[in-house]
């Protein structure tokens, strides 16, 4: 499947305690397959995991408005505060890929949801912009790389199994955190009025939700290893550095779909829709917090549908290429036409439920499966760097514009600029889908899933 051979690595030899558990447990091709309740078992304590995880991540758009009136923070700090989220992992969630592939998924992701929890308690405890932005810091460090085990897991149990369907559900299960951070000053009106610390309490409560998973999921599966089969790649002696470059072009291509894809979404979406819609049209807190999570609560529904699709008829590429189409759609409607929110909201949600629901389930089919955490890693790391950039690119192209409720106008270059990136998105999953169509595709267009 890949371009280039791997080099072959000698097995570890394993250690007495080890093989007296490998004979109690008999040779690997005599245990049964892991029972379907199990895996699907799995699949829900990961998606609390990341339940929790979106959540915090999305707290900090609600309070845009109100970190602005009671602790004076400008726009471009504002976005710091999710760009520094991303900053750390350029570098920090490639590491962590290759953590998760040497020490496996459990591990990982539980020892990485409790750095999310100690962030998401270093945010609240100050209202310095310092403070603040240092535990975004370390609650990016956490969350990221969880992600990626959490992702990692889910291709090593569904792989061929409704992979498509699971990323589906556990990307709706997370997307409800997000949507609930959205509507957070509605069902938490009372928080939100008294200061900006109450709401940052409330995101604590949801990291104590997404420590439960993580441990939930641990038990799940150390239970399970001694039982059956669960096919975990043994991790290599040592890590080759320069393999990283010698993915498939096709696995290329998909990262810079997702690159140019979530640099799009999550600047626009998690850190100024919300102020957009009050400033550029007008609409209250509450109701732009409501406008904004239509995105998301269309993606709960919505892409674990597109996901059970793929599985059924595959034509994985060719679904890309139209997400893309869709998100190229949005920005120009909001700067071109005085349709209502609702077209610009229906095709952002949309888009953001097909494009993951295919994206992320793509990857088990274009690398190896002991490279999984290698290559999500590797492919959130280049994300991270779209968005960082761009949430400090949007935030200083505002503050350049002098955008507020003055001065609508002034939002019209970020728009320009996700503009400019929804083109570029659709480039990429054209060349993917040119590929994949062609002698050295990797099946994204024609495998499809075989039972529970």
């Amino acid at each position: 499947m890949m371009a280039t051979e791997e080099p072959r690595v000698p097995q570890r030899a394993l250690d007495p305690a080890a093989k007296v558990s490998a004979m109690r447990a008999g040779p690997l091709t005599e245990r049964p397959q892991p029972p379907p309740a199990l895996r699907w078992g799995v699949l829900v304590s990961v998606s609390l995991a990341m339940f929790g995880n979106y959540y915090v991540y999305d707290s900090i758009a609600p309070l845009a408005d109100i970190l602005r009136t009671q602790l004076g923070f400008t726009s471009a700090q504002i976005g710091t505060l999710n760009a520094i989220y991303s900053f750390p992992n350029i570098v920090m969630v490639l590491i962590g890929g290759v953590i998760v592939d040497r020490i496996g998924t459990r591990t990982a992701t539980l020892a990485f949801t409790v750095i999310s929890l100690a962030g998401a308690i270093l945010t609240a405890i100050s209202g310095t912009f310092a403070t603040m932005a240092l535990g975004r810091l370390v609650f990016g460090l956490g969350a990221e790389s969880m992600i990626v085990a959490v992702t990692a897991a889910l291709g090593q149990w569904f792989k061929g199994k409704q992979l498509g369907f699971a990323f589906g559900l556990n990307l709706s299960i997370a997307r409800a955190g997000s949507y609930a951070a959205d509507l957070s000053p509605a069902w938490a009106r009372g928080a939100y009025a008294s200061s900006w610390r109450e709401p940052m309490l409330i995101a604590i409560g949801f990291a104590l939700v997404s420590c439960a998973g993580a441990a939930i999921y641990w038990i799940l599966e150390r239970r399970a290893e001694p039982r059956y089969a669960l096919g975990r790649p043994e991790p290599a002696d040592r890590i080759v550095w320069s393999d990283l470059w010698r993915f498939d072009p096709s696995y290329w291509y998909v990262v810079g779909l997702c690159v140019t894809f979530y640099s799009v979404i999550f600047p626009f979406r998690s850190t100024f829709a919300i102020e957009y819609f009050q400033n550029a049209h007008g609409l209250s807190l509450e109701r732009a917090g409501q406008m904004n999570g239509y995105v998301f609560l269309a993606a709960i529904f919505a892409t674990p549908l597109f996901g059970l699709l793929v599985d059924r008829f595959a034509h994985r590429s060719l679904a890309m290429v139209a997400g893309s189409l869709l998100l190229l759609a949005v920005f120009p409607t909001l700067l071109y036409t005085t349709w209502d929110l609702w077209v610009s909201t229906a095709l952002l949600g949309v888009a953001f439920s097909l494009v993951p629901a295919v994206l992320w389930p793509s990857v088990p089919y274009l690398v190896e499966q002991h490279r999984l955490g290698t290559a999500y890693g590797l492919m959130t790391m280049l994300q991270n760097i779209g968005l960082t950039v761009c949430n400090l690119g949007a935030g200083a192209l505002n503050d350049l514009g002098n955008a507020g409720a003055a001065n609508p106008a002034g939002y019209r270059p970020m728009l320009w600029m996700f503009t400019i990136l929804s083109l570029s998105g659709l480039a990429f999953s054209t060349l993917l889908r040119r590929r994949e169509t062609g002698p050295r595709g990797h099946g994204l267009e024609t495998t499809r899933a075989k039972g529970l």
